[in-house]
Protein backbone atom coordinates (compact mmCIF):
# COMPACT_ATOMS: atom_id res chain seq x y z
CA UNK A 1 0.00 0.00 0.00
CA UNK A 2 1.12 3.36 -0.86
CA UNK A 3 1.84 6.38 1.54
CA UNK A 4 -0.20 9.46 0.63
CA UNK A 5 2.11 12.42 0.47
CA UNK A 6 0.28 14.86 1.01
CA UNK A 7 -0.80 13.55 4.15
CA UNK A 8 2.65 13.41 5.35
CA UNK A 9 3.52 16.88 4.39
CA UNK A 10 0.86 18.08 6.77
CA UNK A 11 2.78 16.52 9.83
CA UNK A 12 5.89 18.13 9.26
CA UNK A 13 7.96 17.21 12.67
CA UNK A 14 9.89 20.12 13.60
CA UNK A 15 11.37 23.39 11.73
CA UNK A 16 15.08 23.28 11.30
CA UNK A 17 15.62 26.41 13.16
CA UNK A 18 14.79 24.41 16.53
CA UNK A 19 17.35 21.71 15.50
CA UNK A 20 21.49 21.61 16.11
CA UNK A 21 23.44 19.62 13.73
CA UNK A 22 26.91 18.25 14.05
CA UNK A 23 29.41 20.40 12.15
CA UNK A 24 31.83 17.67 11.30
CA UNK A 25 31.96 13.88 10.69
CA UNK A 26 32.16 12.68 14.10
CA UNK A 27 32.39 8.94 15.74
CA UNK A 28 29.83 10.06 18.84
CA UNK A 29 26.66 9.00 18.40
CA UNK A 30 24.15 11.60 16.85
CA UNK A 31 20.73 12.08 16.58
CA UNK A 32 18.27 12.07 13.99
CA UNK A 33 15.29 14.16 12.87
CA UNK A 34 12.92 13.19 10.49
CA UNK A 35 10.83 16.03 8.13
CA UNK A 36 8.03 14.32 8.21
CA UNK A 37 6.45 12.56 10.91
CA UNK A 38 6.98 8.41 11.72
CA UNK A 39 4.21 5.81 12.33
CA UNK A 40 3.42 6.31 15.90
CA UNK A 41 4.41 2.84 17.54
CA UNK A 42 0.79 2.71 19.28
CA UNK A 43 -0.50 2.45 15.21
CA UNK A 44 1.84 -0.37 14.72
CA UNK A 45 -0.06 -3.44 13.27
CA UNK A 46 1.78 -7.00 12.51
CA UNK A 47 3.03 -5.83 9.13
CA UNK A 48 4.24 -3.40 10.43
CA UNK A 49 6.52 -5.14 13.27
CA UNK A 50 7.77 -7.34 10.45
CA UNK A 51 8.81 -4.29 8.95
CA UNK A 52 10.90 -3.56 11.89
CA UNK A 53 12.03 -7.40 12.14
CA UNK A 54 13.19 -6.16 15.71
CA UNK A 55 10.76 -4.67 17.87
CA UNK A 56 13.33 -2.15 19.34
CA UNK A 57 13.74 -0.53 15.79
CA UNK A 58 10.77 0.85 15.98
CA UNK A 59 11.85 3.55 18.62
CA UNK A 60 13.77 4.78 16.18
CA UNK A 61 12.69 7.53 14.10
CA UNK A 62 14.10 6.61 10.89
CA UNK A 63 12.47 3.36 11.02
CA UNK A 64 9.20 4.29 12.78
CA UNK A 65 9.08 6.40 9.27
CA UNK A 66 10.33 3.66 7.05
CA UNK A 67 7.27 1.43 8.78
CA UNK A 68 4.66 3.50 6.70
CA UNK A 69 5.80 0.99 3.52
CA UNK A 70 6.62 -2.37 5.87
CA UNK A 71 7.19 -4.46 3.57
CA UNK A 72 9.89 -2.64 1.71
CA UNK A 73 11.29 -1.69 4.91
CA UNK A 74 11.73 -5.64 5.55
CA UNK A 75 13.12 -6.13 2.54
CA UNK A 76 16.32 -3.10 3.46
CA UNK A 77 16.59 -4.16 6.93
CA UNK A 78 16.67 -7.84 5.73
CA UNK A 79 19.45 -6.98 3.26
CA UNK A 80 21.45 -4.54 5.75
CA UNK A 81 21.62 -7.28 8.36
CA UNK A 82 22.76 -10.10 5.62
CA UNK A 83 25.81 -7.65 4.37
CA UNK A 84 26.58 -6.31 7.97
CA UNK A 85 26.32 -9.41 10.20
CA UNK A 86 26.20 -12.51 8.17
CA UNK A 87 29.12 -14.45 9.94
CA UNK A 88 29.28 -17.19 7.26
CA UNK A 89 32.81 -16.55 5.66
CA UNK A 90 33.30 -12.96 3.86
CA UNK A 91 35.14 -9.44 5.11
CA UNK A 92 35.86 -8.82 8.54
CA UNK A 93 33.09 -6.77 10.16
CA UNK A 94 35.30 -4.33 10.88
CA UNK A 95 36.10 -3.70 7.36
CA UNK A 96 32.45 -4.73 6.01
CA UNK A 97 31.73 -1.23 8.33
CA UNK A 98 34.73 0.81 6.82
CA UNK A 99 33.45 0.12 3.96
CA UNK A 100 29.98 1.60 4.47
CA UNK A 101 31.61 4.63 6.34
CA UNK A 102 33.60 5.42 3.28
CA UNK A 103 31.03 5.43 1.33
CA UNK A 104 28.60 7.45 4.13
CA UNK A 105 31.77 10.48 4.08
CA UNK A 106 31.83 10.68 -0.14
CA UNK A 107 28.38 10.99 0.41
CA UNK A 108 28.57 13.82 3.11
CA UNK A 109 25.53 11.47 5.50
CA UNK A 110 27.42 12.81 8.61
CA UNK A 111 24.78 10.19 10.44
CA UNK A 112 25.19 7.12 8.66
CA UNK A 113 29.33 7.65 9.03
CA UNK A 114 28.68 8.38 12.46
CA UNK A 115 27.22 4.65 12.70
CA UNK A 116 29.59 2.64 10.96
CA UNK A 117 32.57 4.66 11.73
CA UNK A 118 32.15 4.05 15.19
CA UNK A 119 31.19 0.55 14.23
CA UNK A 120 34.55 0.19 12.78
CA UNK A 121 36.64 1.31 15.88
CA UNK A 122 34.54 -0.84 18.13
CA UNK A 123 35.39 -3.98 16.22
CA UNK A 124 38.75 -2.94 15.14
CA UNK A 125 40.19 -0.95 17.76
CA UNK A 126 41.53 1.44 15.37
CA UNK A 127 39.72 4.82 16.56
CA UNK A 128 42.56 6.91 15.29
CA UNK A 129 42.76 5.26 11.86
CA UNK A 130 38.66 5.03 11.70
CA UNK A 131 38.95 9.10 12.69
CA UNK A 132 41.29 9.57 10.12
CA UNK A 133 39.32 8.67 7.47
CA UNK A 134 36.37 11.22 8.62
CA UNK A 135 39.12 14.37 9.16
CA UNK A 136 40.48 14.02 5.93
CA UNK A 137 38.17 11.66 3.87
CA UNK A 138 39.10 8.98 1.55
CA UNK A 139 42.45 10.58 0.95
CA UNK A 140 43.40 10.04 4.07
CA UNK A 141 46.48 6.92 3.83
CA UNK A 142 45.69 4.65 6.74
CA UNK A 143 48.06 1.41 5.93
CA UNK A 144 48.00 -0.64 2.28
CA UNK A 145 44.55 -3.10 2.67
CA UNK A 146 42.23 -0.53 4.27
CA UNK A 147 43.91 2.06 1.52
CA UNK A 148 42.44 -0.33 -0.79
CA UNK A 149 39.36 -0.99 0.55
CA UNK A 150 38.67 2.77 0.85
CA UNK A 151 39.35 3.66 -2.28
CA UNK A 152 37.20 0.69 -3.61
CA UNK A 153 34.09 2.30 -1.73
CA UNK A 154 35.22 5.28 -3.13
CA UNK A 155 35.08 4.93 -6.42
CA UNK A 156 32.31 3.00 -6.28
CA UNK A 157 30.27 5.82 -4.75
CA UNK A 158 31.27 8.77 -6.56
CA UNK A 159 30.16 6.85 -10.27
CA UNK A 160 29.93 2.18 -10.14
CA UNK A 161 31.86 2.80 -13.52
CA UNK A 162 34.83 4.42 -11.86
CA UNK A 163 35.12 0.95 -9.67
CA UNK A 164 37.43 -1.69 -12.49
CA UNK A 165 39.12 -4.55 -12.60
CA UNK A 166 42.31 -2.73 -11.35
CA UNK A 167 40.24 -2.37 -7.84
CA UNK A 168 39.62 -6.07 -7.62
CA UNK A 169 43.24 -6.99 -8.68
CA UNK A 170 44.95 -4.59 -5.54
CA UNK A 171 41.96 -6.47 -3.71
CA UNK A 172 43.43 -9.80 -4.59
CA UNK A 173 46.90 -8.65 -3.88
CA UNK A 174 46.57 -8.08 -0.88
CA UNK A 175 45.21 -11.51 -0.16
CA UNK A 176 41.28 -10.91 0.15
CA UNK A 177 39.05 -13.38 -1.53
CA UNK A 178 36.25 -13.05 -4.19
CA UNK A 179 33.90 -13.04 -1.14
CA UNK A 180 35.99 -10.73 0.93
CA UNK A 181 35.69 -8.59 -2.49
CA UNK A 182 32.04 -8.82 -2.67
CA UNK A 183 31.69 -7.90 1.18
CA UNK A 184 33.21 -4.75 0.29
CA UNK A 185 31.33 -3.92 -2.93
CA UNK A 186 27.62 -4.78 -1.21
CA UNK A 187 28.89 -2.77 2.01
CA UNK A 188 29.38 0.52 -0.57
CA UNK A 189 26.76 -0.30 -2.62
CA UNK A 190 23.98 -0.55 -0.11
CA UNK A 191 24.98 2.57 1.56
CA UNK A 192 25.00 4.11 -1.23
CA UNK A 193 21.15 3.83 -1.73
CA UNK A 194 21.06 3.99 1.57
CA UNK A 195 22.90 7.16 2.02
CA UNK A 196 20.66 9.16 0.30
CA UNK A 197 17.72 7.71 1.06
CA UNK A 198 18.58 9.44 5.08
CA UNK A 199 19.76 12.22 3.71
CA UNK A 200 16.52 12.78 1.73
CA UNK A 201 14.38 12.44 4.59
CA UNK A 202 15.63 14.28 7.63
CA UNK A 203 18.83 15.43 9.21
CA UNK A 204 21.16 14.88 12.06
CA UNK A 205 21.23 16.30 15.76
CA UNK A 206 23.06 16.48 18.28
CA UNK A 207 21.22 15.02 21.61
CA UNK A 208 20.36 17.29 24.29
CA UNK A 209 22.60 16.11 26.31
CA UNK A 210 25.61 17.08 24.87
CA UNK A 211 25.00 20.10 23.89
CA UNK A 212 26.70 23.05 25.42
Amino acid sequence: MTTDLDDLQEEHVLSTVDLEGPDRFTQDGLGWTPWLAPLPVEEFEDRHWAGVVERDRAKMPYFALLAREPEILAARTLTDFDIFQNPDGGLPFAERELSAAAASRVNGCVFCASVHASAATRLSGREADVQELLDHGTSAAVDERWDALIETARALTVTPSEFSAAHIDRLHALGLTDLDIADVIAGAAFFNWANRLMLSLGEPTIPRRRRA
